[in-house]
């Protein structure tokens, strides 16, 4: 492979690094650039990669042997794993140039950047010398429409140094796949202006999903940028156990007001969850794990478990209540497990296959106890009932390693945390 001659940014987001035995050591998260005086191209510094766990590392520039739109290939297997710290005069591409709005010279319109591109000159140094910008015709300022544009790097102005509000359709469309936790840990990487623009223009699901993979300080930030009903959305669309932690950090009186803003059957759950002692089973368990009364079959009980929006912990298992289904429920029977499932005829009833041998934890049984009795039963998930053997809930052992590992863990990595070298 060899490297292209002009390498648009944007499409290296995501590819894969290889070192040069043909190893993936990382993926390419984003590009560090410097802006220099008057009309001189910015200095392309160095590529973020992610390598495990989550790591982010700077790349310097020089280390790069061959690049394309399908692979990095490095020239060297030795890194510095010091975490990417972003330095002062340092940009991002991606998290900060794209949806930047610019304007260009010839014909005097705004326009928005999509993309750029960096090209090597003859003393070796990479140098960003083209900006793909869709211009923005009057009265269509910061919708995605208008002539797209490939310019020189002097043929605009307004790029460096922009403290405008931005959009972030762009670099939606460059984190369109990731995965929740993924683009959480991006998000984090952002400057604070730019978190909270990026977060705005997240729908309410996407963004509620986001949030769940946040620390919880990082979540009180976001929602206090947000209108208040469009924050009550944004809890309605995450899980009530995640909404009510998130809750439990705000004062009382914002609190109540988030819940008159959601709507009832969404605030029920959230406002039961409230009402328990922190480090207990109520405090960290679902109200909505997979419930199912006895008649219901076996394929039945396969379907819901089937579902691509359940977590893996509550699709192990199938609750066996009573009506009503909705917590708390009517008195619990039992638990069928998902292996057992697959064990019986299709036709048959879950009531017939119910586990009722594991003892439900009670909502007041502290963390240190739910621990005990999920590692005794070999189980990634258990039973939360009341006082009258009604289901409540579920713990999940998502749940429980979110509770024992330190509250910070998030923004936690191995190794050396310093500024890239």
């Amino acid at each position: 492979m060899t490297t292209a001659t002009r390498i648009y940014l944007a499409r290296l987001a995501g590819i894969a690094v290889f070192d040069p035995n043909g190893d993936q050591v990382g993926r390419v998260r984003d590009v560090v650039v410097r802006f220099r005086p008057g009309t001189v191209p910015p200095r392309v510094t160095g590529l973020v990669m992610e390598i495990q766990q989550r790591r982010r590392i700077f790349v310097p520039i020089g280390r790069v042997m061959a690049a394309d739109v399908d692979a990095v290939v490095l020239n060297t297997g030795t890194l510095s794993l010091r975490r990417f710290e972003q330095r002062p005069g340092e940009t991002l591409v991606l998290g900060e140039l794209l949806d930047r709005q610019v304007r260009v010279t010839d014909s005097g319109l705004p326009a928005m950047v999509v993309d750029l591109a960096m090209e090597q000159a003859r003393n070796r140094d990479w140098l960003v010398t083209r900006v793909a910008v869709r211009e923005v015709p009057p009265g269509f300022l910061g919708r995605r429409r208008g002539h797209l544009r490939q310019l020189e790097w002097d043929e605009i102005t307004g790029l460096a140094g922009s403290e405008a509000a931005q959009g972030a359709a762009t670099l939606l469309s460059v984190y369109e796949d990731m995965r929740p936790a993924d683009l959480a840990h991006a998000l984090k990487d952002l400057p604070d202006k730019r978190r909270i623009e990026v977060a705005a223009a997240l729908d309410d699901e996407r963004l509620a999903d986001v949030m769940e993979e946040l620390p919880e300080t990082d979540q009180v930030r976001i929602l206090g940028t947000l209108a208040v009903e469009r924050a009550a959305d944004v809890l309605e669309a995450m899980n009530p156990d995640d909404a009510a932690d998130l809750l439990a950090e705000l004062p009382v009186g914002e609190q109540e007001r988030l819940l008159e803003l959601m709507e009832p059957e969404e605030a029920a759950p959230v406002r039961q969850l409230l009402v328990y002692t922190e480090g207990t089973a109520g405090s960290m368990m679902t109200s909505e794990p997979v419930v199912l009364p006895p008649d219901a079959t076996v394929a039945e009980a396969l379907a819901r478990i089937r579902s691509p929006e359940l977590p893996p912990a509550l699709a192990a298992q199938v609750y066996v209540c009573r009506p009503p289904m909705a917590t708390p429920t009517g008195r619990y029977l039992g638990t069928v497990h998902f292996q057992r499932l697959l064990r019986e005829p299709p036709g048959d009833l879950i009531g017939g296959v119910v586990d009722g041998a594991i003892t439900p934890l009670t909502p007041e049984v502290p963390l240190t106890q739910v621990t005990r009795q999920m590692a005794t039963y070999n189980l990634v998930a258990m039973p939360v009932v009341d006082s009258a053997d009604r289901l409540v809930g579920a713990v999940t052992v998502d749940d429980v390693l979110d509770h024992l590992l330190p509250e910070d863990w998030r923004d936690r990595e191995y190794g050396d945390v310093n500024g890239h070298g």
